[in-house]
């Protein structure tokens, strides 16, 4: 590849270091940019502290001593005002539809490869890079998008909205390789992240209390827990906080053995969310048919190719982390629907139905609705009625 100018993405971590010095070391110029996109939580840990994460300002250390390292320049670009605009606005009104969207899809396709892009540019790049694992590959023309190499580590999920323009002007070299082979590396050059833990919190907010956070910004309205014949289990403290699936913080019992006494104290999970009437759904046991989904319809289509892909066989993953699953691909008037060869687990509306077809991820949509036994719940068996003790006649 010719020489090139690169601005690449340096967040702090071990991976977009990694980039940067490969990068240079095939001969590139290149400069890092440090993104800032959040304001207001730079507190320190502890009383009055901001939950004990690491904060912008030390990620931007690390960032800076990696530059330093690599003899790089580097520049702190805050994106904050497109974040809330793009991102986060529309992350807090999902919420508050009952949804669980996915902000790391959208920060991917609104700021890093946007607003960053578009600065990149500015600044006389002919491509940017970030520390992704995926891969871009140029057929005659037209840009694919494939998985990373390292199937553990594999983030082409959070990259699927990304368009042809973003493609052509984008490197991710880390994608070559397997993370072992990252760190190993990293270690070897010196840098001082080599050891730095994963970042596993909400793209650019940050590792935290999730329910905590999110209570700074969502009403919310207790409302009755009721399992699938409509009986009353406890109380929720909101259905924003909760996703299907989840089983951890229901507070009504159930253990990760129980199934083995039975089912009787098998772990309970979330199954729906009635927004109308402000009802959690829960149901015991993780087969349970409640949270298995044999289709999936989504909206708001972004495809790599720029157009759909034709209808037939495929896979797709409905979360991130997920074996990709056998499906049929047909269009609808709002986008398209997925019928599954075996049902799926939890497929939550909000978040991203991605479609591939072998190593190629070909885009998505976000899904709007799956395939559920109806929720209606069975009335509540009643007690039996107790018959009443007459005293025994006399003679």
């Amino acid at each position: 590849m010719p020489s090139k100018r690169v601005v690449v993405g340096l967040s702090g971590g071990v991976d977009s270091a990694v980039t940067a010095y490969l990068l240079k070391a095939q001969g590139h110029e290149v400069v890092g940019i440090f993104m800032k996109n959040w304001e207001g939580d730079d507190r320190p840990a502890g009383p009055g502290g901001d939950d004990g994460c690491c904060s912008s300002n030390a990620d931007f250390v690390d960032a800076a001593a990696v530059a330093d390292v690599l003899g790089i320049e580097i520049e702190h670009v805050n994106f904050a005002a497109e974040y809330k605009d793009r991102v986060f606005a529309e992350f807090l009104r999902e919420y508050a539809a009952g949804r669980t969207p996915n902000p790391d899809v959208l920060c991917n396709a609104e700021i890093k490869f946007k607003a960053f892009l578009d600065h990149a540019m500015r600044l006389g790049a002919e491509c940017i890079a970030t520390g992704h694992y995926a891969r871009v590959r140029d057929r005659d023309g037209v840009f694919e998008l494939l998985k990373g190499l390292d199937p553990a580590k594999d983030q082409s999920y959070f990259l699927h909205r990304l368009n042809q323009a973003q493609l052509a002007k984008t490197l991710f070299p880390v994608g070559e390789l397997h993370k072992t082979e990252v760190r190993r590396i990293a270690a070897e050059i010196g840098l001082p992240n080599a050891r730095k833990k994963d970042s596993t919190g909400i793209c650019f907010i940050g590792e935290r209390p999730f329910r905590d956070f999110l209570n700074r910004y969502l009403s919310h309205a207790p409302g009755p827990m009721v399992d699938e014949h409509g009986r009353e289990l406890g109380r929720h403290v909101g259905l924003s906080f909760y996703t299907l699936g989840q089983r951890q913080g229901l507070g009504i019992g159930g253990t990760a053995g129980g199934a083995c006494a039975g089912g009787l104290h098998a772990p309970w999970y979330v199954a729906h969310k009635d927004v109308a009437s402000n009802t959690l759904h829960v149901v015991q046991g993780h087969g349970h048919p409640w949270l298995l989904s044999g289709w999936l319809e989504a909206e708001d289509c972004s495809w790599v190719a720029g157009t759909a892909p034709a209808p037939g066989r495929l896979a797709a993953k409905t979360r991130y982390r997920q074996a990709d699953a056998a499906c049929t691909l047909a269009a609808t008037a709002a986008g398209f629907r997925l019928d599954f060869s075996s049902p799926q687990w939890a497929v939550t509306p909000g978040q991203s139905a991605v479609l591939y077809d072998g190593e190629v991820c070909l885009g998505g949509g976000v899904i709007a609705r799956a395939a559920r036994p109806e929720v209606t719940p069975a009335r509540a068996p009643s007690a039996p009625r107790r018959r009443s003790r007459r005293p025994a006649r006399s003679g």
